[in-house]
């Protein structure tokens, strides 16, 4: 039996998917977390579903390349988005993109989610949240405040935590995340917003202090450090997370029939072994769940970039 997607294709029976290999696009050049945890669930899928699931390289432009070749593909199932929590920034960043986020793309399920943290060099001067604060309010523009690129995660993730404190920071862009990591750790840039799991060895080595968890929910390698919810601003939640989604107009079966797969590896035991050695949170959401979480940060990446006048480099 078949059925039509809204974008008219044929498509076969969600009994038969899949019948021949699936792509899964990264929008990223090789490197990196977004590849490492796709490799995972690939391999995965590969297994429970019978065929071959192949990832397929196209970084550029801020992953908007990448994004695009799947917003434009045949609405099958048979190409499918890796993404990372900058997905929902572009909105925000590209006046001109040529695709909706929301509309030419379909949400399959948010993966997991990993907590992020404000570190600083050991010598900076302040040592908790409290002494944080109290020194970027009486000490503007002095805090140099390392992101991995203009517009990058990073920069919206500090420009949002500044704002909430009506504090001046400056911001200094490198190209990438570890350029930032080994300036801070030499005392060259005063902090930095990574994810739990990329500088938790510094951390432990003691060469960054831990100022506060910027996700919601302490995290279980940090359950002693508080995070900047619980210290005066509820609800501030910077966490990094990835997922998967398809071309918008994929026959709904197809979705489901992936989604579940993709929950049902989220589930698996060497899977959340590898996850608790850096305390990420699997997830392996539905499909609507995902879907409410990328309209929730698009409009807030919008409203910080609004707020921040934050424009992408030239």
């Amino acid at each position: 039996m078949l059925c039509v997607s809204l974008r008219g294709e044929a498509q076969e029976s969600v009994t038969s998917f899949p019948s021949r290999p699936v792509t899964i696009v990264i929008p990223f050049v090789p490197g990196g977390p977004v590849e490492r945890d796709t490799r995972v669930w690939a391999q995965k899928l590969s297994t429970d579903l019978g065929k071959p699931f192949v990832l397929d390289f196209k970084g550029g432009a801020g992953s908007t390349i990448g994004t695009a070749f799947v917003a434009k593909a045949v609405a099958d199932g048979y190409t499918l988005l890796s993404v990372s929590s900058g997905f929902s920034v572009n909105p925000a960043l590209y006046r001109n993109l040529s695709f909706d986020t929301e509309k030419d793309l379909a949400p399959i399920s948010h993966m997991h989610s990993r907590g992020s943290m404000l570190v600083t060099h050991p010598a900076f001067p302040a040592k908790n949240w409290k002494e944080y604060v109290a020194y970027v309010k009486a000490n503007p523009g002095k805090v140099n405040f390392g992101t991995s690129g203009a517009g990058g995660i990073h920069h919206m993730g500090g420009a949002w935590l500044h704002s909430e404190l009506n504090a001046k920071v400056t911001f200094i862009h490198y190209k990438g995340g570890g350029p930032v990591m080994l300036d801070v750790v030499a005392g060259r840039a005063d902090a930095f917003p990574p994810t739990i799991s990329t500088g938790l060895s510094q951390v432990k080595a003691g060469k960054l202090r831990v100022i506060a968890i910027m996700s919601m929910a302490r995290s279980p390698v940090m359950p002693d450090i508080p995070t900047v919810s619980e210290q005066g601003l509820p609800g501030f939640d910077f966490s990094s997370w990835g997922g998967i989604l398809t071309t918008g107009g994929t026959p709904a079966p197809i979705i489901s029939k992936l989604s579940n797969a993709l929950a049902k590896i989220a589930k698996e035991p060497d899977v959340l072994k590898i996850a608790a050695t850096d305390g990420t949170i699997m997830i392996g959401s539905t499909p609507e769940a995902f879907q409410r979480l990328i309209t929730e940060e698009v409009r807030r990446w919008k409203k910080v970039v609004h707020e921040n006048n934050i424009q992408l480099e030239n």
